[in-house]
């Protein structure tokens, strides 16, 4: 199982975000465990300057736009 973490402060996009990695991980019958993570101070710790971010495994693959599903189905892989 995957671990992913959505980095943002709870905006909308943040959301899509989170929603959008877990029905990719359901289309894929990928296993994943999505949080969102909201706290400034672990977002700083990986560096983010631009959210959404996403964090799988421990780590930083995505900040910035909202990633779109080949990307997602990359870090699935």
């Amino acid at each position: 199982m995957k671990e992913i973490e959505t980095l943002g402060r709870g905006c909308a996009k943040c959301t899509k975000v989170a929603e959008l990695i877990q029905s990719v991980a359901a289309d894929c019958r990928t296993s994943v465990k999505v949080v969102k993570e909201t706290s400034p101070e672990v977002i700083m710790n990986y560096g983010v300057m631009t959210t959404p971010a996403i964090v799988v495994n421990s780590v930083l693959v995505h900040s910035g736009p909202i990633p779109d599903r080949k990307q997602i189905e990359g870090w699935l892989n």
